[in-house]
């Protein structure tokens, strides 16, 4: 059944670029496209499944001369509302666009298209013994595309930071139908405005990303993993700042607390110390075992000198894949929980990580709602994860409370309301509380500039 609003002769004109059969307009096709990975739906008009770079020009071109939103998408997999049509319009779908093109062993850099899938990122540059680190939860279904869209981050992104740190080059189509290219395949460039970055964790806004060149590092030798249990997830988060205090730099660092451990054990029945208060799982990486060792042997120290009731290493590959195993089912188990589960994506600096686990908490118990805690420790950014049944109007008045709540402690303490997942228009409520209506006017200006028919992205934090 076609129930699209565009007219026949725009999904003529769309059919005529990109070929009928990727022209979704049945509702059972567009109700695929309504939601990402967070509690929103919105059905678009349409579904658009686009090849290549000038299919994507042209679109956008008939977009502004008919004035329809478009909205980008890779995975779907994002948790702020990004990639769903809140304003109408049609869905770009760029998974077609799913090729690797080049690999440059000399160079350490790889050229994709926006709809490859991270994960086969991360296995391709494995093959030829190389990292890509970025690695988000969602890295074996998200698109690299959705990635630079988000400025995605990751367990490992502490010690090897976020997805712009790894941005080379992008070619990308403007609102308004132009191909623009910036940065370079080299070692560093400035070569006029940083679009790079300004296209990065814009969010589908100011531009539709076509080809990115990512930049590639050795890949580690040796690995040493290790999980340490507390009595509290405060006195765990403590831990963490003083490991980082230390001169360690962990190359990922995690903290799961009871509530957490507890539903993934009753998820993925992995044998976890479930009496335990919480448990930071780390793990340090590098080309010299020597030097491995050391870090390990010295966060072992640190982590019991914190207050770690014991400390337990990995002794084998397997034992290692069930550590992270326990960190990455963990939203999986916690979704299972209730009917309704809300992921915020609060971040602190690391000295107020202790203080941010104890607020999140005392706003779980004054509110009368379920949080469960775990996060990415090392860099400070914390799910905390509220679990509710969105048909509970009463309830859920209380979670809008304690959503609030928890926005207001992290800025209190100096951090952001969003580390990795992004605005889109489920936080926009929130983004002048850090930013100041100021900053919110920059970038509206930006965005006018350079969409001055609000066609890309519209109705999101901009």
């Amino acid at each position: 059944m076609n129930s699209s609003s565009l007219s026949p002769s725009i999904l003529s004109k769309l059919a005529s670029i990109v070929g009928a059969e990727f022209v979704l307009t049945s509702n059972e096709d567009r109700i695929c496209y309504a939601y990402d990975g967070q509690r929103v739906e919105y059905l678009p008009d349409a579904v658009v499944r686009p090849a290549d770079a000038e299919e994507i020009s042209r679109i956008m071109i008939l977009a502004n001369d008919e004035h329809f939103p478009v909205v980008p998408r890779g995975g779907g997999t994002g948790l702020s509302g990004g990639s769903v049509a809140s304003s109408g319009g049609i869905v770009l779908d760029l998974t077609r666009m799913n090729r690797i093109k080049e690999i440059d062993l000399g160079n350490l850099h790889m050229v994709v298209e926006p709809g490859v899938i991270t994960a086969a990122i991360v296995a391709e540059a494995e093959k030829n013994n190389l990292l890509y680190p970025p690695d988000p939860g969602s890295v074996k279904v998200s698109t690299i595309g959705g990635n630079v869209a988000e400025n995605a981050g990751g367990l490992r992104a502490g010690k090897y930071g976020v997805t712009r740190n790894y941005l080379m080059q992008l070619s990308a189509i403007a609102p308004t139908g132009e191909h623009f290219r910036s940065g370079a395949r080299t070692r560093k460039c400035v070569a006029g405005y940083d679009l790079v970055s300004l296209m990065c964790g814009s969010e589908g806004t100011l531009g539709v990303v076509t080809e990115i060149a990512l930049r590639l590092v050795p890949l580690p030798k040796f690995r040493r993993s290790m999980v340490a249990t507390f009595a509290d997830a405060s006195t765990a988060g403590c831990a963490v700042s003083n490991i980082m205090a230390a001169g360690l730099i962990p190359a990922t660092l995690e903290i799961i607390d009871n509530f957490t451990l507890r539903t993934i054990e009753d998820y993925a029945h992995l044998g976890l110390p479930v009496d335990a208060g919480a448990l930071v799982l780390a793990e340090f990486d590098g080309l010299a075992e020597s030097a491995v060792d050391e870090e390990g042997e010295t966060g072992n120290r640190v982590l019991l000198e914190s207050g770690a009731s014991g400390v337990e290493f990995a002794k084998d590959a397997a034992e290692r894949d069930k550590i992270w195993q326990a960190r990455r089912v963990a939203l999986a188990a916690l979704s299972r929980a209730k009917p309704t589960s809300i992921l915020e994506d609060v971040t602190v600096p690391l000295p107020k990580l202790s203080d941010m686990i104890a607020r999140v908490e005392r706003i779980g118990r004054e509110n009368g709602i379920a949080i469960g805690t775990f996060g990415h420790a090392g860099d400070g950014n914390l799910h905390p994860t509220i679990l509710t049944n969105e048909r509970d109007e009463d309830e859920m008045k209380r979670v809008e409370v304690a959503v609030s709540q928890l926005i207001d402690a992290a800025l209190e303490l100096g951090g952001t309301v969003s580390g990795e997942h992004g605005i889109g228009f489920c936080k926009a409520p929130f983004l002048p509380r850090e930013v100041g209506v100021e900053s919110i006017e920059v970038m509206q200006r930006i965005k006018r500039a350079m969409d001055p028919n609000n066609i890309l992205n519209p109705g999101k934090f901009v």
